[in-house]
């Protein structure tokens, strides 16, 4: 019974976790996947908990991979204690969730439940192959402009929910269905394309699956080409390249039709959908060199034609490449990491710390004002947050995996030219014990190199919730194909037990149902946060339903994400209520979002952007009472956030026109013309950090015809 119930557990987990997607929620995709990776956690350790009380022995597998997980766990631990922001490290980045303490500790369960449970690893793997077809199906749609995300949503069939001004890829550009990210799809599906070769290799002489199976790779590949995900698609063709040896060298039979088929189809899909990598679509494309030729000239013109003065407007600098982009961040990354050498500065905290060293390169790019919550390198994320010490134990974790793999995959397993073309009813059954030995093998090559797709996408890129559901349970199955199944399966009957099973029973039940509570508590309370950010939209501009949402939220479940946006809304009513003659409400709003405010920065007082919430609140505290000591208190805000965040450009801005405020406040000369010159210090290490920041520019342009 508990078998029964666990498989079909994890079946559910590989199925729903890729397509789990809920528009009510602060985040579509992650929150509501990592909250259904959390509940079906639960519910596999109750019922494994249960198994194991009934069978009065404690049901646990050990494994090869048993020190270096409990490694990779110590580090995580240590790296939480000395974490900036321990919340954070405990649960995950607000906006990401994934790779908190909790969410690993959650994967590391489910390994365990894995193999010490028995799972039918064909029915797995199928399952999985059936949750990225429809993920893909979800998805094309949106490629020729009808996403059925929209649809689900805003009724409407075509691609307008995900508008430019919500900064989420366009579906018809680059695909990424219901995984979130051009890049998630892309990684998720490179993982399945080698689950699909196994099926692929081991019924390459049925032609009914080997038709199928075919159909399969070609859409998925099709698909990992519409997300235009460039590491996905390397490490495939990097995956296929080792298959291609391997099957050669070990397998032989069958080559020549897997090759040729395998070709077909990658080869086909990339001369008719492109790749999206310019270089490598120019090379394919013969009516692209007549052009190149042809336009040449006229290129080099255009080229002197453009050499004008420097036009300072942000439109005007283009998209920065993803890549430079990443070779900052990456910079700043590893900057992180030896300034915080040991533990590095605490588990998923790279948004606050990122601060601390962010490179004045930054600031010249596209994307200058973004918040990088992940360093875009599993490794590096790692090296930042967790330090060498974190670092070196992921890396053992991954090691330790792959030597396993190797070692278990080796040359004594392959079919000998004897057993390939048996005669003897003895040589067909040494056949069959050699074939099933062969396909435990190709499983192993196929798991391992889906393994290796993880490990170079992640290399550009980050794990998702999706991702880590593999990056985990690859080598449960693995294992759980090689090790010894001594298990009995034991009828039982509830009326056998005594009276101390049936008291933890009861207790591990009422537990059990304390962790769905907390599990539906946390997503109502992220509900009215969503909700809540939703009226706080400067389109709709309603504080006050806002701040009723907000407070419903903090009631919940406190997060320092809902109180730093809470004492905002909070101060934004103060000014409200001041300006409708109301000084009592006002000042209860003042004192209400001061609480707040403080509660945050308390939780985490080394986050650049709660200080400069403290600052935005005292410039409207000051716009209540003209209290001078609201400016200075905000100046002091901006100061620590500056000690942060030293590369900012907004900082220093900020700062010159708080000084320029006070500058006016002042009726003493040589106090007004001490602001005066601060401010001018300030807009001036603002344009030193971005010499094309605009608003930077225009302020000093007005400071200059206000003060000169």
């Amino acid at each position: 019974m508990f078998d029964k119930v666990i498989k079909y557990l994890y079946y559910s987990l590989f199925l729903f976790t890729p397509l789990i997607m809920i528009p009510v929620t602060s985040e579509l995709f992650e929150f509501n996947k990592m909250l259904f990776i959390y509940l079906f956690t639960s519910l596999i350790v109750f019922f494994w908990v249960l198994k194991s009380i009934v069978n009065k022995k404690i049901i646990l597998k050990k494994s090869s991979l048993d020190i270096p997980i409990g490694l990779f766990l110590l580090s995580l631990v240590a790296s939480y204690f000395f974490s900036i922001d321990k919340s954070t490290s405990f649960f995950g980045y607000y906006g990401r969730f994934n790779g908190g303490l909790i969410s690993i500790i959650s994967y590391i369960l489910l390994y365990y439940g894995f193999i010490s449970n028995s799972i039918n690893i064909n029915g797995l793997l199928k399952t999985s192959l059936l949750s990225s077809l429809l993920v893909m199906l979800w998805g094309i749609p949106g490629r020729l402009g009808h996403d059925m995300t929209c649809f689900v949503i805003t009724k409407q069939f075509n691609n307008s929910c995900w508008s430019k001004e919500t900064n989420i890829f366009d579906p018809a550009a680059r695909m990424f269905s219901t995984i979130g990210q051009p890049n998630w799809l892309g990684a998720f599906l490179a993982i399945n394309f080698f689950i699909a070769l196994y099926f692929f290799i081991k019924n390459l002489k049925n032609t009914k699956y080997f038709i199928l199976n075919t159909l399969y790779l070609a859409l998925n590949f099709s698909c990992i080409l519409f997300s235009r995900s460039r590491s996905a698609f390397g490490a495939v063709l990097v995956g296929l390249l080792i298959y291609s040896i391997y099957h050669y060298i070990f397998i032989k039979k069958g080559f020549r039709k897997a090759l040729i088929t395998l070709l077909v189809i990658t080869v086909f899909p990339i001369l008719f959908f492109k790749t999206g990598i310019d270089k490598i679509d120019n090379l394919l494309s013969m009516s692209n060199l007549k052009s190149q030729i042809t336009n040449e000239y006229q290129i080099t013109n255009k080229k002197n034609q453009n050499k004008t003065v420097l036009d300072n407007s942000d439109t005007n600098l283009g998209v920065t490449d993803s890549l430079d982009i990443r070779k900052i961040v990456w910079k700043g990354a590893i900057d992180l990491g030896f300034k915080y050498p040991l533990f590095g500065t605490g588990l998923e905290t790279f948004a606050f710390s990122y601060y601390f060293v962010r490179p004045v390169a930054h600031n010249l790019t596209s994307e200058w004002d973004y918040l990088y919550n992940k360093a875009h390198n599993e490794y590096l994320n790692y090296f930042a947050t967790t330090g060498f010490t974190g670092l070196i134990a992921y890396m053992v974790l991954i090691g330790g995996f792959l030597f396993y793999a190797f070692k278990i995959s080796n040359i004594k397993y392959q079919i000998s030219n004897k057993y390939q073309n048996p005669k003897s009813k003895k040589d067909y059954q040494k056949s069959d014990l050699l074939k099933e030995k062969l396909n435990k093998q190709l499983l192993v090559v196929t798991l391992s190199l889906a393994y290796l797709t993880i490990l170079i996408t992640n290399f550009v890129g980050f794990s998702t919730t999706t991702i880590n559901l593999f990056f985990y349970l690859i080598p449960a199955i693995i294992f759980t194909q090689f090790a010894s199944n001594d298990e009995k399966n034991s009828k039982f009957d509830f009326h056998e037990l005594n009276r101390m099973q049936w008291l933890l029973i009861i207790f591990y039940t009422v537990f059990e149902i304390y962790i769905i509570f907390s599990i539906s508590v946390y997503f109502m309370a992220d509900y009215y946060y969503a909700r809540a950010i939703g009226y706080s939209n400067p389109k709709v501009n309603d504080f006050q339903k806002a701040a009723g949402l907000y407070e419903k939220a903090i009631n919940l479940r406190r997060e320092t994400a809902y109180e730093d946006k809470f004492s905002y809304s909070l101060a934004y009513l103060s000014g409200i209520a001041s300006y409708q003659k109301n000084p009592d409400l006002a000042k209860k709003f003042m004192e209400a979002s001061e609480f707040y405010n403080l509660k945050s920065l308390k939780s985490s007082p080394k986050n650049a952007l709660y200080w400069k919430t403290r600052a935005k609140n005292k410039y409207l505290f000051y716009l209540v009472d003209l209290n001078q000591n609201e400016l200075e208190m905000g100046i002091e805000a901006l100061m620590k956030a500056q000690a942060l965040s030293p590369t900012d450009p907004k900082i220093p801005y900020s700062l010159a026109v708080f000084y320029s405020i006070m500058a006016d406040a002042q009726k003493n000369i040589k106090d007004k013309n001490l602001y005066i010159a601060k401010s001018f210090e300030s807009v001036d290490e603002a344009l030193n950090l971005k010499p094309n920041f605009q608003d930077a520019i225009d302020l000093k342009a007005q400071l200059q015809a206000k003060y000169e």
